[in-house]
C-alpha cells in the first residue's frame, strides 16, 4: 500500500519511524456530468479571473482570503516551516480507556506501518503496551494542511489510527430528542428485548452494499443495450394501530425467518389481531365502549350455545316428520276426498236456489 505520509511516532523519549497508509477505500460507484441531448463530457477549466485564461495545475498555488477580501498567498516551504511539533511526527500525549472515546469525533482510519528494521523493535514495544493495558493512545499530528487529533490502538498486530475531530467540533444535539413526554411500559421494553435478542448478532463480513450491487447489474443492463431490471415490488405494509401489535408482529416474523416455532408464548399476538392491524380505527362514544364490548362478549359466548340447540331442533323435527309421513298419506286422500263431497254440495244448494228465485 501507497504511504501518504512519512514522518515517526513520538513516545516519551521513543521515537518510532512510520509510514501512515489508508486503511480504508470506497468502492461507490462514480458518474461523470454529460450533456444529455448529446452525450458530451461536461468538464470544468480553471480560469484566472484577471487574465481571463485557463490555467495548468504548476500555475496554480494556495492563499488565504480576509475578511475584507484581501488574499494572503500561502506557499507549501510557508506550511513546511509551521512552527508545530507535529508537521513530521505523531505526538502521544495519553493513554485512556477505550470507551472514553466517542464514536462521533472518529474521521478517517489509517495504518501505521514501520519504516525500516530499525523501527521493528519498537513499534513492537509500542503494539504489546497498548494490547496489555487495554487502552488506547491519543495523539496530535498535523496531516493536509492542519493539526489533527488521533487515537492509536491495535488491530490484529499492527497499530491503527483514527482521525478524531476536536471536542468542539461536535455539535450539542439541542432540540433533535423528542419534546413531548412519552411513557414506554414494561411490557413494551420486554417485547423489545425479545425482539433484539431474536435478532441476535451477525457477522460484519456477511453484510454487503446491495445498492451498488443493483446499480452495477443497471450498468451492465444498459452497456449490452438491454432494458434493465425492473425493481421487486414493495411489500404490502399494514396499518399498525400500535407499538405494541408492531413489536409482536416483528418478534414473531424475526423468528419465523430464522426458522422457530411461533407460538403465544413467542409474542404471537391472538387469534384475530392480524386482520385488526390493517382495520380502520372508530373511537367508540365513552359510555358505550364498555357496553359494547360486553355485547361482544355475550354474543361471543351464546353463539355456540345457539348453533346446537337450532341442530337439535332440526333433527328432531327431522325424525317426527319422517314418523307421520306414513300414517298422514292416507289421512290426506280421506281428507281429500271428504273436500271434494263437501264443495260439490253447497254448490248444488246454491243452484237450486237460483233456479226457484
Amino acid at each position: 500500500m501507497r504511504s501518504i505520509w512519512n514522518g515517526a511516532i513520538s513516545f516519551g523519549l521513543v521515537s518510532i519511524p512510520i509510514k501512515l497508509v489508508n486503511a480504508t477505500e470506497s468502492h461507490t460507484v462514480s458518474f461523470r456530468q454529460i450533456h444529455t441531448e448529446d452525450g458530451g463530457r461536461i468538464r470544468y477549466r480553471k480560469v484566472c479571473e484577471l487574465e481571463d485564461r485557463e490555467v495548468t495545475q504548476a500555475e496554480i498555488g494556495k492563499a488565504y482570503e480576509d475578511a475584507d477580501g484581501t488574499i494572503v498567498p500561502i506557499t507549501d516551504e510557508d506550511l513546511a516551516h509551521l512552527p508545530l511539533p507535529t508537521a513530521k511526527t505523531i505526538d502521544i500525549v495519553a493513554f485512556v480507556p477505550a470507551d472514553r472515546i466517542d464514536p462521533l469525533q472518529m474521521e478517517n482510519a489509517y495504518y501505521l506501518a514501520a519504516s525500516g528494521a530499525p523501527a521493528a523493535k519498537p513499534y513492537t514495544l509500542l503494539r504489546e503496551a497498548l494490547k496489555r493495558s487495554r487502552k488506547v493512545a491519543i495523539a496530535k499530528f498535523a496531516l493536509r494542511g492542519r493539526e489533527r487529533l488521533g487515537m492509536l490502538r491495535v488491530v490484529d498486530d499492527v497499530i491503527a489510527m483514527h482521525g478524531l475531530l476536536w471536542p468542539d467540533e461536535i455539535r450539542v444535539p439541542q432540540g433533535v430528542a423528542p419534546d413531548v413526554d412519552v411513557t414506554v411500559r414494561d411490557k413494551e421494553l420486554d417485547l423489545a428485548d425479545a425482539l433484539m435478542d431474536t435478532l441476535g448478532e451477525v457477522d460484519l463480513q456477511d453484510l454487503h452494499d446491495e445498492y451498488r450491487e443493483a446499480l452495477e447489474e443497471v450498468i451492465a443492463a444498459k452497456a449490452a443495450g438491454e432494458a434493465p431490471p425492473e425493481a421487486p415490488e414493495p411489500a404490502p405494509g399494514g396499518k399498525v394501530l400500535d407499538l405494541m401489535a408492531a413489536l409482536e408482529k416483528s418478534v414473531r416474523a424475526a423468528k419465523q425467518s430464522r426458522g422457530e416455532e411461533v407460538g403465544e408464548e413467542a409474542g404471537e399476538p391472538a387469534e384475530g389481531a392480524e386482520e385488526a392491524e390493517e382495520a380502520e380505527v372508530r373511537h367508540l362514544p365513552r359510555g358505550k365502549r364498555a357496553g359494547a364490548a360486553a355485547k361482544k362478549t355475550t354474543a361471543g359466548k351464546q353463539a355456540p350455545a345457539a348453533k346446537k340447540t337450532a341442530a337439535k331442533k332440526t333433527t328432531a323435527a327431522a325424525k317426527k316428520s319422517t314418523s307421520k309421513a306414513q300414517s298422514s298419506r292416507s289421512a290426506k286422500k280421506t281428507a281429500s276426498t271428504a273436500k271434494s263431497t263437501a264443495k260439490k254440495t253447497p254448490a248444488k244448494k246454491t243452484a237450486s236456489r237460483k233456479r226457484t228465485a
